[in-house]
């Protein structure tokens, strides 16, 4: 990044506008009196100058950004970087409608629109066997409702809804979501920043009782954690669903909406192409809304096998963005060599990459110690991923390994299990242990085997292929930390 006081083209129209409150994520580390950055997704190391600096410590003071264009370029910088974040207080003007596709959930319909309160909702029944409940309900309610005659998904009665609205804004609300008050306000001051064309709150499941309520409400695939920030492929969070999230509608219908051909996985294959578009796409995990889950096991695993499923569609449409796991080639060698028996040969290519990192951080005030740090955290981080992929798309792979390898069995039990464990003693315990640890297996396995019906059914490797950062260079990875220069 150039001198914050540099002289630049005018972009006054794309930043963040004065009064903006900014907080620091809570990764974030400050180096060299606060003028060295270390953070964000992907992580990386940002330069300032003194008065930049002097502009992350008011806003670490909670102070707002003022009108200075360099301290909002600053701030947009950083806040596409995922090192600071919007601070919401008050909403924006704005017309909304909410869009809430249904398909035989009489009873979540009417908990759902009850939970909404005073706002424009259009309820698009998807071809439901019992069409009357439904309408009842929605007129109960006071709300608008058409019907489509032929069953088409959620995204097709989304898209059904887009064509007839004229609001500013639209909310997407599944028929199982059930939304808290405030929820809208909140997502709407988001939209203060005009680069921001959606914006979507955390989806948590709904307490209940039995094993699979208690995993569901630890590991629902539709909750993506508490710490908000960017989403786009290669971010901490690289996609949020739209059971539940507000955009500008001009944005969704000029990215094209919600692909008819995509029954599953058209939520992500929207959200990518906001992201591709240049729009920017928040989640913000202080608003929350609460989501009906599975509750038998054979819909349970249906879900996951889905969900599993589009990931090669996904990967057609978005090529690259689908890789089971991220890394550098550092990392996946050094865990690689590891498994296949070397240890002893594996630590060295990973000492070998903290010794490049380690020129390439020559002007920091201790390059040693920032790249045993760096390299470090993101050969675990690497190897944790590389072992996820294993248990959720490659266990197939893994198997094979173990049936004609016998003496490899220990290890490939090992990386298949390892996910669950690791979650067991972080303090995911939906369970004892046994159960905690077969539930999460069995669902990394049913996802699996959707990727590999589609990997089969749309003749596309990129749901198991890995994704692979460069070598130490210009620009360098290791693990899945990139460190850039700006």
């Amino acid at each position: 990044m150039g001198d914050v006081g540099a002289t630049v083209p005018p972009v006054a129209d794309t930043l963040p506008p004065a009064g903006f409150e900014l907080r620091l994520d809570p990764s974030l580390r400050r180096l060299d009196r606060g003028r060295i950055l270390v953070g964000g997704t992907p992580l990386r190391i940002v330069k300032l100058t003194d008065a930049g600096a002097d502009a992350v410590d008011s806003w670490e003071q909670h102070d707002p950004l003022d009108d200075s264009e360099s301290h909002r370029r600053l701030a947009r910088r950083l806040l596409d970087a995922g090192m600071v974040h919007p601070k919401v207080a008050s909403t924006i003007a704005g017309d909304v409608t909410v869009i809430i596709p249904v398909h035989d959930n009489p009873a979540g319909l009417d908990r759902c629109l009850g939970a909404l309160g005073n706002v424009g909702i259009l309820v698009v029944d998807d071809a439901s066997g019992d069409a009357v409940s439904h309408r009842r309900i929605t007129k109960a309610h006071g709300a608008a409702y058409i019907r489509r005659e032929i069953n088409g998904g959620p995204g097709a009665a989304r898209s059904t809804g887009l064509k007839v609205i004229d609001t500013e804004f639209v909310a997407f609300v599944d028929s199982d979501v059930e939304v808290r008050p405030g929820w809208l306000s909140s997502l709407l001051g988001h939209f203060a920043d005009p680069l921001v064309v959606a914006v979507s709150p955390r989806v948590r499941s709904r307490l209940g009782s039995g094993y699979l309520a208690s995993y569901e409400r630890q590991h629902s695939p539709l909750d993506l954690g508490d710490v908000a920030g960017p989403v786009g492929p290669g971010r901490r969070v690289s996609y949020v669903p739209t059971a539940a999230m507000l955009a500008r509608t001009a944005s969704v219908i000029s990215v094209g909406g919600f692909d008819p051909d995509m029954r599953w996985g058209e939520d992500v294959d929207l959200i990518w192409k906001l992201v591709d578009s240049g729009g920017v796409v928040r989640y913000d995990p202080a608003v929350e809304v609460l989501h009906e889950p599975r509750s038998r096991w054979l819909p349970w695993l249906s879900q996951r096998f889905r969900y599993g499923s589009s990931a090669a569609a996904l990967g057609r449409r978005h090529a690259g963005n689908v890789a089971p796991a991220r890394c550098s080639r550092w990392s996946a060698a050094a865990w690689l060599i590891a498994v296949a028996g070397h240890p002893v040969v594996g630590a060295g290519v990973a000492v070998g990459s903290t010794a490049a990192l380690a020129q390439r951080l020559d002007s920091l005030p201790h390059p040693g110690a920032e790249a045993v740090r760096l390299a470090s955290r993101g050969h675990l981080l690497a190897g944790l991923g590389l072992a996820r992929a294993a248990s959720r798309v490659w266990w197939p792979l893994v198997a094979v390994v173990a049936i004609r390898h016998p003496r490899r069995r220990p290890a490939a039990a090992a990386v298949v299990l390892a996910p669950a464990v690791i979650d067991w003693v972080r303090g995911s315990r939906p369970a004892g242990f046994v159960r905690s640890v077969a539930l999460h297996t069995v669902d990394d396995m049913a996802y699996g085997v959707g990727v590999w019906k589609g990997v089969i059914a749309e003749r596309t490797l990129a749901p198991i292929l890995p994704s692979f950062a460069e070598w130490p260079g210009r620009r360098d990875a290791v693990g899945d930390t990139t460190v850039a220069r700006e």
